[in-house]
């Protein structure tokens, strides 16, 4: 076979090839060769092979028999089975025949043009850049070399790559190397190797297209999502419904709105505790509305509205709200109702923990106070939530009477006032604050107290006379407590009919007005005072004068029916 190619048969194939037809070697000698097909005479140049054709003799003789009767031997050659130095049946004589070298002859096809019929030149089909190589004899031809398998980033012309990867096609693979086989890639090429052909191309990871794929789809969906998810948010919150529950909802807690809260604020502790389910849900509800800071008791999981509606309705708070004037005893008592402890148990734990309830130092330096807190338990709001220890609640109100009186230098103030410490002017606001029947006439009390207490006055002989402070004592609150003559028999620190001057400490817990009152009391020489009504009471600068207004008083009772 040629270079040209052939298949498994015995015949070239291609009809410019030279051994195009039946010529073989057997036919070959020194001086000529016989082609039963016609053509034209080719030698080589090279010394002839010799090969054993062993039992061809009849493959031989059968083309003595076939088809060259009447034909004229070609430059002297015959095709009688026995050529030139021919031996059948053990191969070729050798010696017999002429050695030339390879290309060095003249009459050589392959060493140059090649003659044609009737010494016409013919063109050889060897000599163009584009041919394919000379045939060579059997015994020099090799397969030809393996082409390089293409390398990375290379595209092989030859072999259009199709994508066989699981994740495009949908077929399930078995393989387990981690490589794409592609069958097929092996082909045969030239003439008779074993193998033939080459594995075309380097084999890809098989994860790796699919690994990427994913990926790419999962940063592109998820992406995708983000946009889509966070649009969303942006859009619900600027132009959508707030999220909400609906209903009244069921169960209880309790959540604490700190003073000073606003809407947003609260909501958010709403939603925290599991009330409402978004805060835009309260605060779209409560517009124009204003919830109190405070300990609240709600149900979890109401709408909004629900939400405001529970809030504005007292049953809902779980506050102690302490009002001016409310003594230390009344106040120990709602806190036991309040956190369900026994009686008592607040009022214990006042006295046992009261250096630690920080205190002024011109408090607990003080000496018979009945009770060191009173005044200090300051009239506001306070959030009192199940399980609060008593003396955490305390400690939030003296915290909060020390913020109030810490706005003003009480110890300057009552030294403009001729009192002795910022006790004093707290004791002088208690007395405001209990006398006063109405906030119109706090000015004008707190300058009675004032001018009472003055030395040398002949009204009340430095002695003030209230009412009130034997209440304290006793624990009541009466308007008819007896006699002034069985008052001055009563003797305790705190009975200004007995006493004169001050009593040791406040009677009760001021409020915000009266201590205000206390610092600025209204110019007048009043030392005596009577509520006839809520718009009218009466003062007086003496003793006498007073009796008149005290009928007045009690003819206004006995009209009332009181």
């Amino acid at each position: 076979m040629t270079d040209y190619g052939r298949g498994p048969g015995s015949e070239p194939w291609h009809p410019d090839d030279p051994l195009y037809g039946d010529q073989g070697w057997e036919g070959q000698a020194g001086t000529g060769q016989d082609f039963s097909s016609g053509q034209p005479p080719q030698q080589y140049g090279q010394p002839p092979q010799h090969q054993d054709y062993g039992a061809q003799n009849q493959y031989q003789q059968q083309y003595g028999q076939q088809g060259y009767e009447g034909q004229q031997p070609y430059q002297g050659q015959q095709f009688d089975g026995q050529g030139a130095g021919q031996q059948y049946g053990g191969g070729w004589d050798t010696s017999q025949q002429t050695s030339m070298p390879y290309g060095g002859s003249p009459a050589d096809g392959y060493g140059g043009t090649p003659s044609g019929y009737d010494g016409q030149q013919q063109a050889d089909p060897y000599a163009t850049a584009d041919a394919y190589p000379p045939p060579q004899p059997p015994s020099h031809r090799r397969d030809p070399d393996p082409e390089p398998a293409a390398g990375p980033g290379q595209w092989d012309a030859e072999a259009p790559e199709e994508e066989k990867h699981p994740f495009f096609t949908g077929e399930e693979s078995d393989d387990t190397d981690g490589y794409d086989d592609e069958p097929g890639s092996r082909r045969r090429r030239g003439g008779g190797g074993d193998d033939g052909g080459e594995r075309r191309g380097k084999g890809k990871k098989k994860g790796r297209n699919g690994c990427a794929c994913l990926v790419v789809s999962l940063v592109l969906f998820g992406g995708l999502g983000g946009v889509s998810y966070f649009g969303y948010q942006f859009w619900q919150g600027k132009f959508g419904a707030p999220a909400d529950f609906a209903g009244a909802g069921s169960g209880s807690t309790q959540i604490e709105v700190p003073p000073g809260a606003g809407l947003a604020e609260i909501g958010n502790i709403l939603k925290k505790a599991g009330v409402v389910k978004s805060s835009g849900a309260f605060v779209s509800a409560a517009q124009g509305k204003s919830v109190e800071a405070g300990v609240y008791t709600l149900p979890k999981e109401m709408s909004g509205a629900n939400a405001v509606e529970a809030m504005l309705d007292p049953k809902s708070r779980n506050n102690l709200i302490v009002p001016p004037g409310k003594r230390n005893v009344w106040v120990y008592a709602e806190i036991d109702k309040r956190l369900e402890l026994k009686e008592g148990t607040t009022a214990a734990a006042a006295k046992a923990q009261v250096k630690s309830l920080n205190l002024p130092s011109w408090v607990t330096e003080a000496k018979g106070l009945q009770d060191p807190l009173e005044g200090f338990l300051f009239p506001a709001t306070y959030p009192i939530a199940k399980g609060t220890k008593p003396e955490a609640v305390l400690k939030k109100m003296v915290a909060e009477a020390n913020k109030e009186y810490g706005r003003t230098n009480l110890a300057a103030e009552a030294s403009k006032l001729g009192l002795a410490s910022p006790l004093e002017l707290i004791t002088v606001a208690s007395l405001v604050q209990a006398e006063g029947k109405y906030k119109h006439d706090f000015d004008k009390v707190s300058r009675v107290v004032y001018n009472r207490l003055k030395e040398g006055n002949v009204e009340t002989v430095g002695r003030l006379e209230f009412d009130s402070t034997v209440n304290y004592i006793k624990g009541q609150s009466r308007l008819d407590i007896g006699s002034v003559d069985k008052l001055r028999q009563l003797k305790h620190p705190y009975n200004t009919y007995h006493v004169r001057g001050l009593p040791p400490g406040p009677i009760g817990n001021p409020g915000q007005d009266a201590l205000a009152s206390a610092l600025n009391p209204t110019p007048g020489p009043w030392y005596y005072f009577v509520s006839i009504t809520e718009e009218e009471t009466l003062f007086a600068e003496t003793n006498r004068e007073h009796e008149r207004n005290r009928q007045k008083y009690l003819e206004q009772q006995e009209k009332s029916g009181q």
